[in-house]
């Protein structure tokens, strides 16, 4: 796929499928067997169905799980045949697939969310036309190909603003902040040269995101807003409720879920937005698939966004997103194993901590790894909880 194509505002589809119900016993692909697909792969298996997933990785944390596991590129031809031929209906947990990977398997069976839908998403010089034709606000911003665009420009975004490339880029990584044009020049140059996007940096007061499911006919099931905090570039925790107004939680949700209608969307996706000191909203990015700060509904909800995930894909209905308890989300990094393993004795101690893992054999600094979820029966019990809980947690 090239780094920028231009924005086609005709209506996405997904290949005129039907209704159709697909049902326990059935048989899922899953594009990419990170952490996301992990968690979607152990839904899907509580719920009856056998997964199959393909990623190159033979140690991916879906794959070791999965039912079957197929170990190839995602432009392997043979691989791609052999999952479209076994599976009744296919997913991912991944925005970088390449297109023309979803467009070949749909040809075969069925793929939710679409070819034309993922794409969409995938470049973000794309995806912020496409917020910003639907009259969506989104930080200013140009776009930098060459050096000459940044040395001829004569209105920069203000200063500091964030170099981003235009692919690829996710968890803080290939973005720089700058605090004049020479720094910007230097990211570039840093960034290899690459496409990117020069935004201003938003002064916010926080960041929060939805997460919603979106069915086949257009009924989408929105979760509680969540309240994010992020440290160099990454997620660190979650909070629900958020605790914003219900006039701007009424904004968000229906500015996220036009986002979804506009890709006619289906399966689950996040919006994230930067709230500004002056309570505006500007949406910072959309992640086409279950999303890090959705995690809380693990523990936290009814349905978890895994669990939709899978009913989406499907053809179920939705599951319900009624919250159970206020929570906090807890991101646990390769950062926290220091010289040894994290004091896990101290964190299960702890009745309202519970914990997931990943499944991934090396922790290094800033990869994810695990999670918690703190639930009490307050935000600010379970704010607390967190807080000691994650200090204790990394040894000495």
């Amino acid at each position: 796929m090239p780094n920028s194509v231009e924005y086609d505002s005709s209506p996405l589809d997904n290949k005129g499928i039907n209704n159709v119900m697909i049902l326990p016993g059935a048989t899922l692909g899953l594009l990419s067997g990170g952490q996301l697909g992990r968690m979607f792969t152990t839904a899907a298996q509580t719920m009856g169905y056998r997964v199959v997933v393909l990623d190159p990785d033979i140690n991916s944390p879906a794959g070791i799980i999965a039912d079957q596991h197929i170990c190839a590129e995602y432009s392997n031809e043979i691989a791609l045949k052999q999952l479209a031929k076994c599976c009744d209906a296919i997913t991912t947990e991944f925005e970088n697939i390449p297109e023309t990977t979803l467009a070949f398997l749909e040809q075969k069976t069925i793929v939710r969310p679409s070819s034309k839908a993922l794409a969409a998403t995938q470049n973000r010089i794309n995806e912020k036309h496409i917020i910003t034709s639907l009259n969506i606000p989104v930080a200013p911003f140009i776009i930098i190909r060459s050096i000459s665009d940044i040395e001829n420009k004569k209105i920069l975004p203000p200063f500091p603003n964030i170099l981003k490339t235009v692919t690829f880029g996710y968890d803080g990584k290939s973005q720089s902040i700058c605090q004049s044009r020479e720094d910007v020049t230097s990211a570039f140059r840093s960034l290899g040269q690459v496409e990117c996007v020069l935004e201003q940096h938003i002064n916010f007061k926080y960041e929060i995101s939805a997460v919603l499911a979106r069915s086949e006919d257009g009924i989408i099931s929105n979760f509680p807003i969540a309240k994010n905090v992020h440290i160099n570039g990454m997620l660190h925790s979650t909070t629900v409720p958020s605790m914003i107004s219900k006039k701007q939680a009424k904004k968000v949700i229906n500015i996220a879920n036009k986002i979804a209608n506009s890709l006619n969307y289906i399966g689950v996706i996040a919006v994230e937005f930067f709230v500004s000191n002056e309570d505006k909203l500007f949406v910072n990015e959309i992640a086409p698939r279950p999303h890090n700060s959705g995690h809380f509904t693990l523990d936290a909800c009814r349905t978890s966004q895994f669990e939709q995930q899978v009913r989406m894909l499907c053809g179920l209905p939705s599951g319900s997103c009624e919250l159970l308890s206020p929570v906090v989300m807890i991101n646990i990094l390769g950062d926290a194993w220091g010289r040894t393993t994290p004091n896990w004795d101290k964190l299960l101690s702890v009745p309202q901590n519970n914990l997931h893992m990943y499944g991934k054999k090396e922790a290094r600094i800033g990869r994810k790894m695990g999670h918690f979820n703190v639930l009490a029966s307050t935000v600010e019990q379970a704010t607390n909880v967190a807080l000691k809980s994650f200090q204790e947690l990394i040894r000495d």
